[in-house]
Formats: C-alpha cells, structure tokens, sequence
C-alpha cells in the first residue's frame, strides 16, 4: 500500500478490525519511511451492478455519485456526515444484497426518499423535487401535503 503523505510504497498494518457493518475490514497502517498513519478499507471484489436509468441506458452503480446526490440534498442542513454515510451504506448494503445484477434507479431513489425522510424532512423535499422533478407548485404541494398526512 503506498503511503499518501510521501508516496513510499511499504507501510505496515498496525491494526485491523471489521466496520460496523462487517462488511468490510479497517485497517491503520503506518508508512515506514515518514512513519505517518492512515486507514485503508478492504472489501470484497462483487460483480459489478448495473443501474437502469429513466432513459434505459446501463451504467456501474456508483456509490460516490450516490453520497453526491444524497449530500446537495442536505446542503446547509444539520445533518451529519456520520448520518449521510450511514444512509449511503444501507441503501448500498440493500442494493447489494438482492443479489440482484440490475436495479433501476428509480429502486435507488426509492431508498434515498426513505431515508431522508427519517433524517431530515427539507432534505427529503429537496431531493423529491429534482428526483421525481416536479413541474408546477402544484406537483410540489401534493408531494408536501403527503408528507404531512403521513406524519
């Protein structure tokens, strides 16, 4: 593993534990030239998922893009990043163990609502409203006025 502060490429594993979730290992290494440490993560190598878009089109499931999304929705909100990591590695976890090779992403989605609702209710509205793109006020309201009547 190369070192990221001085680029030598032999550290050594100080420690190493299972996440949270046991699905993966953390693992403190420390560079034996600057002796600085850092974590690494391992995880198993799985098939790789396809996301099935609004268009049809095919693309990697990717879980960057998907912290992206979840992170503009909470912009200036208060909601950790402990709590966006958590929401990102459940729906992950749950896309992951259908065992499924494919998932629309409307599935995705799906997950992101749920979550959010459970974590921050302007988070919620502001990811609904680009990912269900409401046209009009109106969309909007009833979107909110759901919201509500299920609280």
């Amino acid at each position: 593993m190369k070192c990221p502060f001085c680029g030598y490429d032999n550290t050594k594993v100080i420690d190493s534990r299972p996440s949270e979730e046991n699905i993966s290992i953390r693992r403190r290494r420390q560079c034996e030239k600057c002796n600085k440490r850092f974590t690494t993560y391992e995880k198993v190598e799985t098939i790789p998922l396809m996301v099935i878009k609004k268009d049809k089109t095919r693309e990697p499931f990717n879980r960057d893009k998907l912290m992206d999304g979840i992170l503009r929705s909470c912009h200036k909100r208060p909601v950790s990043v402990t709590d966006v990591e958590r929401l990102v590695e459940d729906i992950e976890n749950k896309v992951l163990n259908s065992m499924a090779k494919e998932i629309d992403s409307v599935q995705i989605g799906e997950y992101v609502m749920e979550g959010l609702k459970g974590i921050d209710e302007i988070a919620y509205v502001r990811f609904a409203s680009v990912y269900r793109q409401f046209k009009d006020i109106n969309t909007f309201m009833q979107e909110l006025n759901k919201m509500i009547k299920g609280s």
